[in-house]
């Protein structure tokens, strides 16, 4: 499809008049014989609009946050200094999905019903999200990177008409080229690391649009695990650190490398000035409260961290949702500024739609933040902050802050404690239920009504006995096992090596089952599994698998296929009946391991659509 035919399909309803009616003025005689003036207001430019999101990225890990002093990420700090640095800027949810679905929606993802990562998508389905409604003012829209929210291909139904899905190793889903050129929807392996790939995508999608203006969404997956950061970037965090922190501080430094690639090509069409960024985490760090330097990159710490703020990823501490927030507009904003006031992701949206020249919508729940990042208004953004993640809620107002976690209450005085180490809940009493009635008068408008939707599990009960009430987690004990990791599985109970062109798996003495894991990748539902191995002992073996959306294996998505004891390798075909796209795959291995040649996963046409060959190192 040609750029300009793609141009006249976004504007939609508006067709062609959209664009022109933007720059001149259009005098049109009716058949009344009436002269009507549709005036366009040419004398206010409306502002590009970039929106970068990273993925599991700690409070302190930016060097403008002026925490670490072990990063390296001297383009978004860049963006610092020349615009400004929320110190309190949340997120609406301690979780990849629910956070993305309040970000993309502009509402509280609490009103249509996704709280959780495992939660139904009809009623984000159902939202008006920021690319659809700047469509609507004309703006070309795109994404590139980690999209979360359904499948791949139904992104552009989303409002993004120009996609580059990519968020790990596997074939990113694309309907134009790292070129700048249009392309059939499909499939794309440019063979760029994910990141790198993300970033060359923005660049190309600016210069795809830099006559018009442009929302562009790019959802960096990172620090998040698997972490998979290639040398060019580890080698340049050298010396003595965890291994898990030099991945971290790898990946940051490639999506610090991508804004300095996106601020290149925004000067290059001259459209620095016209643009605004935002920075912004979609959540805190998740440490596993004792950042275990686990081999293998996968599950656990992500190495990356939330200090000085309490808690991490999966809780409504502050190390749970306050996260890296920064805004960028040259000439328009306040630079060098750090905003002390409350802010949210939800008000990108707000911004978005007010320098759209849209009409304001009492359906979003943000607030313009340029008049109070540009000196415009002195007051707080907002009043009142709320939240609600399963089975914890909180508000803040001011200085104070009320948590909840089933039956546990907390209040903290955060200008005075931010680590929230000092519960004054005891102390003050009257302002913790004066914080609870505004808290369960706001979430009888959600979807399902009330406070909390789940009891609290033992994982968050762990959490909130560490962070909060002061009691040590004791450490877990040393592994008894290896995790031995070869290209993109990791070995459970069992060691690995790749000899006379095959994997081999072996059980470690007196340890479980033998398996092996893989995940960072989405594979298409109705897969079949071609897998060549041979066995030294009779025994069964299988595949497991999670979906999208799951947050563990369950007991239904498992088949079994038995191995005969054989000196040859032997292919085996097994059909998985997966009902969404397979994120993560577990292979059950007989009892004394077995010797793998490739594994394959092919679509219900027969298509290769992955596959691992193990003979080749």
């Amino acid at each position: 499809m040609a750029s300009s035919q793609r141009k006249r399909g976004r504007c939609g309803r508006f067709g062609t008049f959209a664009a022109f009616a933007r720059h001149s003025l259009l005098l049109t005689v009716v058949s009344s014989g009436f002269l009507r003036v549709a005036i366009c207001a040419a004398d206010r430019q409306q502002p590009n609009i970039i929106l970068i999101f990273s993925d599991d990225h700690g409070y302190s890990d930016l060097s403008c946050q002026e925490i670490q002093n072990d990063l390296k990420t001297p383009n978004i700090d860049a963006l610092a200094a020349g615009g400004v640095v929320m110190t309190s800027g949340y997120v609406t949810a301690p979780q990849c999905v629910p956070s993305r679905a309040g970000l993309l929606s502009g509402r509280s993802q609490n009103r249509f019903g996704v709280d959780g990562n495992g939660d139904a998508l009809d009623g984000f389905d159902a939202q008006q999200t920021i690319a659809e409604r700047l469509k609507g003012a004309g703006y070309a829209t795109g994404m590139t990177g980690k999209w979360h929210l359904g499948p791949d291909r139904e992104i552009v139904k989303h409002g993004f008409d120009d996609v580059y899905y990519k968020n790990s190793s596997r074939p990113a889903w694309a309907n134009f080229n790292l070129d700048g050129t249009d392309r059939e929807p499909g499939p794309d392996d440019s063979k760029l690391y994910h990141l790198d790939a993300n970033s060359e995508a923005a660049c190309a999608f600016i210069q795809r649009h830099h006559n018009e203006p442009f929302f562009f969404y790019c959802a960096y997956r990172a620090p998040h695990v698997p972490l998979d950061a290639p040398p060019k970037y580890l080698e340049r965090f050298p010396g003595k650190m965890p291994e898990r922190r030099r991945q971290a501080l790898a990946m940051i430094s490639a999506m610090d490398d991508g804004v300095g690639q996106i601020m290149t090509t925004l000067r290059r069409y001259d459209l620095e000035e016209n643009t605004l960024i935002f920075f912004i985490g979609d959540n805190g760090a998740p440490l596993k409260i004792h950042k275990v330097d686990a081999p293998g990159g996968g599950p656990g710490w992500d190495g990356s961290l939330n200090e000085p703020l309490n808690g991490e990823k999966g809780m409504l501490s502050e190390g749970g949702i306050r996260v890296p927030f920064v805004a960028y507009w040259k000439g328009h904003l306040t630079s060098g500024q750090r905003f002390p006031h409350p802010v949210i992701s939800l008000d990108v949206a707000a911004t978005a739609v007010s320098l759209a020249g849209l009409p304001e919508d009492p359906q979003l729940d943000g607030v313009n933040l340029v008049p109070y990042l540009s000196g415009v208004k002195d007051s707080p953004p907002h009043e009142t902050l709320y939240w609600r993640w399963i089975a914890q809620s909180a508000v803040r107002e001011g200085k104070w802050k009320y948590l909840r976690g089933g039956a546990r209450e907390y209040l903290y005085d955060l200008e005075a404690d931010q680590e929230e180490k000092h519960n004054l809940l005891a102390r003050h009493p009257d302002v913790a239920a004066k914080l609870l009635a505004k808290l369960t008068k706001w979430s009888e408008a959600l979807s399902p009504p009330g406070i909390e939707t789940k009891q609290m599990s033992t994982t968050w009960e762990e959490y909130f006995d560490h962070y909060l009430e002061g009691k040590q987690s004791p450490k877990p004990p040393a592994r008894s096992r290896r995790d031995d990791t070869v290209n993109e599985w990791t070995a459970r109970n069992a060691t690995t090596q790749i000899k006379d062109g095959v994997l081999q798996v072996r059980p470690i003495e007196k340890q479980p089952r033998p398996f092996i894991v893989s995940s960072g990748f989405e594979l298409p539902a109705k897969l079949t599994a071609v897998v060549r191995l041979r066995s030294q002992k009779l025994g069964e073996a299988g595949f497991a698998w999670r979906q999208s959306g799951q947050k563990d294996f369950p007991d239904s998505q498992l088949v079994t296929f038995e191995c005969p004891a054989s000196d040859d390798l032997r292919e085996h075909r097994i059909s998985l009946p997966a009902t969404g796209n397979v994120i993560h795959l577990r292979v059950l291995l007989p009892e004394g391991g077995a010797d793998i040649e490739s594994i394959e996963f092919q679509d219900d046409s027969g298509r290769t659509v992955k596959a691992w060959r193990f003979g080749n190192g």
